[in-house]
């Protein structure tokens, strides 16, 4: 997206858009090593069925710096006046992510046009696995 697409917003406009390739083992082994969070339930498939679980999983972090990388790529980060996320489900091994950001507000703050964005994060079968809010300077 093109900062001139933007300027002027919509309320419902999508202004973030960006899919992923699919998480695989050797992605979670570069972010534990990225990150330091080397908790063993997001590379050690014993450890994950010990605690209950069919398989590891991918750090929510991880999730979270797909769905930042797809609004710095739409949005100048000069622009991102706060951005906040909650996580909303645990992203499986092979999930293949799509992020998105819908203008849902125009506001004016001490004189600066701004956007409010509702951001998810969705796996493949469309389960949201991330969701926030951003507020950028228009």
């Amino acid at each position: 997206m093109s900062e001139m697409a933007i300027d002027h917003p919509a309320v419902g406009e999508r202004v973030v858009y960006k899919t992923f390739p699919p998480i695989t083992r050797h992605t979670l082994a570069l972010y534990c090593g990225a990150s330091g969070d080397h908790n063993p339930i997001h590379v050690d498939i014993d450890f994950a069925r010990a605690a209950g679980f069919p398989d590891v999983f991918s750090h929510g972090m991880l999730v979270m710096a797909y769905l930042g990388q797809a609004l710095t790529d739409a949005i100048a980060p000069s622009r991102i006046r706060s951005f906040w996320t909650r996580f909303a489900a645990i992203t499986q091994l092979g999930a293949s992510l799509t992020c998105e950001g819908h203008v849902t507000e125009l506001i004016e703050y001490k004189g600066e046009k701004r956007a409010k964005l509702a951001l998810t994060t969705k796996d493949e079968a469309g389960e949201i696995k991330l969701a926030g809010e951003a507020i950028i300077a228009l």
